[in-house]
């Protein structure tokens, strides 16, 4: 398996969190495998301040049940720093409204990369940002 460095890593978190379907979702995530990177992704949606917590569980809890992850305090806390990195990055444009998208995880190594692909507004009317969190563990 071939070890790959953070910013392969966080193209392919970004990579997730962009793809639409379960389907393109599966063949990408496949695809990376044979890259030696393990990747997970989940859709989210809600307003985005009571949401904060729900993002970073719902990043976590993939992460485990994907396998990008253990069920390790260092390695649970690096899902959920990178992803609270990745909020904070999109935060003020998301204060008060709702947010919707998915959320892209990749490691390899020592490396996990969170990526949040959301679109942020009411009704038809979005901005749309990405964040990204970094980490080592």
């Amino acid at each position: 398996m071939n070890l790959m460095g953070s910013k392969e890593v966080a193209r392919a978190a970004i990579e997730m969190s962009l793809t639409r379907t379960r389907e393109e979702e599966k063949a990408l995530k496949e695809r990376l495998q044979q890259e030696g990177i393990s990747a997970a992704a989940v859709d989210y949606g809600g307003e985005f301040i009571t949401s904060v917590n729900k993002v970073v569980e719902r990043a976590v809890v993939a992460a485990k049940r994907e396998g990008v992850i253990s069920e390790t305090h260092a390695e649970e806390g690096a899902v959920a720093g990178a992803t609270r990195e990745a909020l904070s990055q999109i935060m003020t444009k998301a204060i008060g409204l709702n947010v919707g998208g998915k959320i892209g995880i990749a490691r390899s190594g020592d490396h996990i990369s969170v990526a949040l692909f959301f679109g942020i507004g009411m009704i038809h009317l979005n901005e749309v940002a990405i964040g990204l969190g970094h980490r080592v563990v």
